[in-house]
């Protein structure tokens, strides 16, 4: 077995949703724990509590702060600011009564809806959606030289620190965004806003429910609109509706894809059960009541997206470490267990180092990605053991999981994922990490780990093929992906943005749902993309020649099984 990032790192893979385990065998290197073990229901489940319980932090000094609901609310720096219970939703606001329920109003006929007025709508939309890109270098400068006049006004994203000024809607650089991303209700009501306050958007938004229930009437569902260049996607989760409006090179079915990302991410802080009984109570509930505060971990996720192709592979990279290391961390991640744990995860970064799980349960790379997105959304994670209720929507809807997080130390960016089924287990959990501590200390995987961490990625040079610039193999049957690092041409931002372009436009013609290819041979300005899909990986490279077509391919074939040479330092794959 030689050493890479796919020793031991996790079980799971495609189509591993909810709590059914694939057909056949775990995957190779999967580590488990559990006596007879026992699966989770589809339904809710009895490890979960439908009702979040109050969010606790435990401090270094083993003071306990207590805050809101959801993953990291208790934490210094106010990530999170709720203004109204969850009680709240059972009561109407100013006296209004509480809406009926769509099994209510089944039987009723739908409200005419005049064509023209919708036209008009849509007209006024497409045209603040596709303003033109004016030259912005003046009102920078004045900007710059204090000129310009800020805005009195206090945002709800300034109000939790995320860091960035809300955009004025009206002016040209909030149109010159490449992609806009909006949620919102049913009933119209604004949720989420990747750019500038829900506030200003509100009629926008109107707008586009209006378009959504106009084709509704009609007994259709409308997916996408293509006009002068842009993408407006569609895609409809009840209650909700998420649009995207887009000018990149992605397909309909990507950016639906990166929606419904979103999708999952407002899950992990309600559930789809709370969700669901909160619009049902009350159809016009303004959401953002729940999830003030969030907004920093939605922004997050989407820049993720926007450079990781970790989201567009749907697959989760691994860090490069020697087998034996990672073998002696998975034991010892194994070792130390408790009856309520369900996943332990070591993570870097966004790289995966180990995960253990509990006997016939697996956790998806969606859930993973959602995890995360989370830890990366805030730095004070670091400051101690935080304990907190968390949703994993593919594992299960229904109800809460209970996510002991801390780093293991203040100058090593590993953080340690403890998934628990006890919200009342922490100090059980907390002893959890103690021991696993204690055990990697034993074995003296501490450097090994130091020195993995000095060197997160690899070099394309070291696969042994002259003039590849990079590439990305997946593993299909193990969920797990590997690239390295990207190097020049594409240093630059604006390089790298294309680069991730170009495997964006492969991925979609290789899975177009009408037409999906195998075998695709792209030869650009700059460079040519070569990409195989099989029923065990699939690859992606970017050689700067066309030469290099046959080199490659003979690479892959001489390779196979195992997709790299035995000398490969720490940092290749392993035979699958």
């Amino acid at each position: 077995m030689q050493p890479g990032p796919f020793a031991a790192p996790w079980a799971g893979g495609d189509g591993l949703a909810g709590c059914s385990p694939p057909a056949g065998p775990a995957p190779l290197g999967a580590t488990e724990w559990g006596e007879k073990g026992r699966s989770l229901p589809a339904k809710p489940c009895p490890f979960c509590t439908l009702r979040p319980p109050t969010a606790s932090v435990w401090g270094t000094g083993g003071r306990t702060l207590h805050g809101p609901l959801f993953p990291g609310a208790g934490q210094e720096g106010a990530m999170f600011v709720h203004t109204r219970s969850y009680e709240d939703l059972t009561s109407p606001e100013d006296g209004a009564a509480v809406a009926r329920s769509p099994e209510e109003r089944r039987g009723e006929p739908a409200e005419p809806t005049s064509m023209e007025q919708i036209s008009k709508d849509f007209s006024e939309l497409s045209t603040q959606l596709t303003g033109m890109a004016l030259d912005l270098e003046e009102e920078m400068r004045q900007s710059k030289e204090g000129k310009l006049e800020l805005s009195p006004q206090t945002t709800r994203r300034d109000s939790v620190l995320s860091g960035k000024e809300e955009e004025d809607v009206t002016m040209d650089a909030w149109r010159m965004h490449r992609k806009h991303v909006f949620v919102l209700s049913e009933a119209g009501k604004p949720v989420y806003s990747r750019y500038g306050s829900e506030e200003a958007l509100s009629s926008t938004m109107g707008v586009m429910m209006a378009l959504v229930s106009f084709l509704e009437a009609e007994k259709n569902a409308i997916r996408s609109i293509h006009a002068d260049g842009y993408k407006v996607v569609f895609v409809r989760r009840s209650p909700l509706v998420l649009v995207a409006v887009a000018r990149t090179r992605q397909s309909e079915q990507e950016i639906a894809h990166e929606l419904l990302y979103i999708y999952y991410q407002i899950l992990s802080l309600l559930t789809w059960t709370q969700l669901n009984h909160i619009f049902q109570q009350k159809q016009n509930y303004d959401l953002r009541r729940l999830l003030a505060g969030s907004e920093r971990i939605t922004d997050n996720l989407l820049d993720l997206m926007a450079h990781d192709p970790s989201f567009l592979m749907g697959a989760v990279r691994c860090l490069p470490l020697a087998a034996s290391v990672r073998d002696a961390v998975s034991t010892s991640l194994q070792q130390a267990k408790a009856k309520s744990l369900v996943f332990s995860i070591l993570l870097s970064g966004n790289q995966l180092v180990s995960l253990v799980r509990k006997k016939d349960q697996f956790l998806h790379p969606i859930d993973l990605h959602l995890l995360f997105n989370l830890i990366s959304s805030s730095s004070s994670f670091r400051e101690g053991e935080a304990w907190t209720p968390i949703c994993l929507p593919k594992f299960n809807s229904s109800g809460f999981f209970h996510a002991h997080i801390s780093y293991l130390e203040q100058e090593m960016d590993l953080c340690l994922l403890l998934v628990s089924t006890d919200r009342e287990d922490f100090f059980t959990v907390s002893d959890c990490k103690r021991r696993f501590q204690e055990r990697l200390r034993r074995r003296g995987v501490h450097h090994a780990l130091q020195e993995a961490l000095r060197t997160p990625f690899y070099s394309v040079a070291q696969v042994g093929i002259p003039d590849l610039r990079h590439f990305i193999y997946k593993s299909k049957s193990s969920g797990l992906f590997t690239s390295p690092e990207i190097e020049a041409p594409y240093v630059q931002e604006e390089e790298k943005e294309r680069l991730l372009g170009l495997y964006q436009y492969l991925h979609s013609r290789a899975h177009n749902s009408s037409r999906p290819l195998k075998n695709i041979y792209f030869t650009g300005p700059r460079e040519n993309l070569l990409a195989w899909v099989r029923a065990v990986c699939r690859i992606w490279v970017s050689p700067s020649s066309p030469v290099l077509h046959g080199g490659v391919r003979g690479w892959w074939h001489n390779a196979a099984p195992a997709p790299w040479s035995p000398g490969w330092p720490p940092g290749r794959a392993r035979s699958f």
